[in-house]
């Protein structure tokens, strides 16, 4: 379920109804401020909506401040155990402070900083991590850990609320999928302030992908999460952004940019499409346009199980396919596909994103089609064809043909 409450970061909106944003946190030092700036112009060039950074000096302070002023995006300063940071951080015209409350000095420390957010209008991220529970909750984490973070989540809840300050998000993090998921759905139903997912520490780019898109998927597609960031390995936080922005596509939350469709080959194949697809997949990344483009390895299943892509391909050994929205629209020799393939495409959007059909190279094409295509394949064309006839019977067909009966 959507959150009740929403939050304005810097214009973002979060909660409330609102699209589900993306956000990451830089690798630099933030106090390097040529590093720092330019992975933030990365990842706003990747599609995030927010960025986060680490201010653990007084000299990250003061770079805060030249950064919140030239970022292309909202600014979240990231505070632990020192409360004046916070209140620096504040005054330094960060979007959000993100602070953990069991770390930052004690409920009067946060007193301190909640007046000063609520002063401003700045929002606030309370974060509780597995990893940095309170003391009195480390023996039920052992026994039960979903409700120990549950626990410190609903305590800080309850501080901020104390303090009159609920102009908040909540982020409740753990190693663990299934302890995520659980968290969360639970922590879901029991609060009204939007929520910021992610799996913390998730992993490789690989291994942190797959776990990220397991955990916040499963919880986006419940209604649940107002944010996300995923947590990965690496010094390119735009990697992060990339996958964040997969797992919304994937469910169909937000758009941006292509969404390509490839199979996963089998012994049919008979065409480099390992090197089709990434070369397909590197000069998609050149459009803005949420454009559907499929790259089929063979004609078994001719397009039907692409047939709503916009543009797509299927290949066999030394000819291949271009077609659109399941209609043919050209055979090219395999090696020239994706050139061809990028040519239509253009000559899409030249005339206005409308299709340019020659109605010889199509013919050619679906000639082509069927010669090469499964004649035995149960493709969805010939199932809905089967269908279609099993649903039309005359008292020709009928069993009970010619039959006419009457009460006597």
């Amino acid at each position: 379920m959507a959150s009740e409450r929403q939050i304005n970061v810097g214009g973002v909106l979060i909660g409330g109804g609102a699209p589900v944003a993306v956000q990451t946190m830089t690798k630099t030092e933030t106090a390097d401020l040529v590093a720092t700036m330019a992975q933030i112009r990365r990842v706003a060039d990747a599609g995030a909506d927010l960025v986060r950074v680490a201010v653990p000096r007084d000299k990250d302070v003061e770079a805060l401040k030249t950064i919140v002023r030239d970022s292309p995006i909202p600014v979240i300063a990231d505070i632990h155990f020192n409360y004046t940071l916070a209140l620096k951080a504040l005054d330094a015209g960060a979007a959000c402070v993100r602070i953990n409350p069991g770390n930052i000095g004690g409920p009067e420390k946060v007193a301190l900083v909640t007046q000063r957010a609520n002063e401003l209008g700045t929002p606030l991220r309370v974060g509780v991590n597995s990893g940095s529970l309170p003391a009195h909750l480390r023996e039920l984490e052992f026994e039960n850990p979903v409700e120990a973070l549950v626990c410190a989540a609903a305590e800080w809840v309850e501080l901020m609320e104390r303090l009159s300050f609920t102009n908040f998000k909540v982020s409740m993090k753990s190693t663990s999928v299934p302890n995520t998921i659980a968290s969360n759905r639970l922590l879901a139903e029991r609060i009204p302030y939007p929520l910021h997912l992610g799996v913390t520490e998730a992993g490789t780019k690989w291994s942190g992908s797959l776990k990220s898109a397991v955990g916040l998927g499963t919880l986006l597609a419940d209604g649940i999460g107002d944010t996300i960031r995923i947590s990965l390995s690496t010094f390119h936080a735009e990697e992060e952004v990339k996958v964040a922005w997969e797992i919304l596509k994937a469910l169909k939350l937000r758009d941006r940019g292509p969404v390509l469709i490839a199979c996963p080959t089998c012994g049919r194949l008979q065409f480099d499409m390992d090197a089709v697809v990434a070369e397909v997949e590197r000069r998609l990344e050149a459009y803005e346009d949420p454009i559907e483009v499929s790259v089929l390895g063979c004609a078994v299943n001719g397009i039907g199980e692409a047939r709503h892509a916009d543009f797509g391909i299927t290949g066999a050994k030394d000819m291949g396919m271009i077609y659109s929205r399941g209609e043919p629209l050209k055979k090219v020799p395999t090696e020239r596909l994706v050139d061809e393939l990028f040519a239509e495409i253009d000559r899409y959007y030249a005339a206005g994103k409308t299709v340019v059909r020659d109605e010889a190279q199509a013919a050619d094409a679906a000639a082509w089609l069927e010669e090469n295509e499964d004649a035995t394949a149960m493709t969805p064309e010939r199932l809905a064809t089967m269908e279609a006839q099993a649903a039309r019977l005359d008292e020709e067909v009928s069993p009970v043909a010619g039959r006419r009966f009457t009460r006597a």
